[in-house]
């Protein structure tokens, strides 16, 4: 999906709010999301008692899906770097299916599936995160079809696949004749990994944002659909979590990362986040 233009991001004083987000974020409550994004000069300071550790994980994750992943990426390459692992980001702006369904999508898999060659022999990950894009279109046929050949390729080139579901977003009218697929695919995924025998796994999502894209947890950017940086960290903890309980590392804690360089990434600028 394409990212429109906005006002400009994250200033200075908006960077200490963004750690208590994060951590508010990853509860259940949408209460104790009421404050972030808030302009305030409260927050959380970071300790000066001892520096972030030093930490090492054999886990390469290779991060794929539509804009919206993007928008989660830079600040899960931050989680996981500082986690010790390595991270390639082969997200997509306006495209990232793997779903060979209607001619778009088979369009855009096209290219997606060319990209995931070159990314597996350049960076050779051992785990593929895929982030179910908003174009999936397909039927349930072609959707399984599609997982599977993704966990096969994976397994090819020794990697495990994960596949999370994509956060709830605004179905406008672009997406509107698409929201029967948009439903299915994340069913469909869940299926695929349930019969992959271990080799593919599926996480849902909704366990952060909930299933409702208007919704104070949900945390989505302006444009109902991306998220800004608060919604981008909370992401970045709750899957680095996910990852670390899988693959055995240990996550590094949002102090040591949540209010990196990363906030001034110019796509959430151009998605309008405050």
């Amino acid at each position: 999906m394409p990212i429109e233009t906005g006002p400009r991001g994250l200033s200075p004083r908006r960077r200490r709010p963004l750690l208590l987000c994060v951590l508010a974020a990853t509860t259940v409550s949408a209460v104790a999301l009421t404050g972030c994004g808030a302009d305030s000069d409260s927050g959380v300071k970071r300790s000066s008692s001892s520096p972030p550790k030093e930490r090492k994980s054999d886990t390469k994750v290779l991060w794929m899906g539509d804009s919206i992943a993007g928008a989660e990426g830079p600040a899960l390459r931050a989680a996981l770097t500082a986690a010790g692992v390595e991270f390639e980001n082969a997200s997509s702006d306006g495209g990232g299916t793997v779903v060979n369904g209607d001619r778009m999508s088979r369009q855009l898999a096209k290219t997606t599936w060319k990209e995931l060659k070159k990314n597996i022999a350049a960076f050779r990950p051992n785990v593929i995160a895929y982030q179910i894009t908003t174009y999936d279109w397909g039927t349930r046929q072609q959707q399984r079809a599609s997982y599977e050949k993704f966990a096969k390729a994976a397994r090819d080139a020794g990697a495990e696949l994960v596949i999370v579901s994509a956060p709830p977003f605004k179905v406008d009218d672009f997406y509107k004749k698409y929201e029967s697929a948009i439903k299915s695919a994340p069913e469909v995924a869940e299926e695929v990994a349930e019969a992959g025998g271990g080799g593919v796994r599926f996480l849902d999502s909704a366990r952060l944002w909930g299933t409702d894209s208007g919704a104070a947890k949900a945390l989505r950017a302006p444009d109902g659909i991306h998220s800004c940086q608060q919604g981008s960290a909370a992401f970045a903890k709750w899957l680095g979590g996910e990852l670390g309980k899988r693959y055995g590392f240990a996550p590094a804690p949002p102090e040591e990362w949540a209010e990196g360089s990363w906030t001034d990434d110019e796509r959430f600028t151009k998605l309008g986040c405050k």
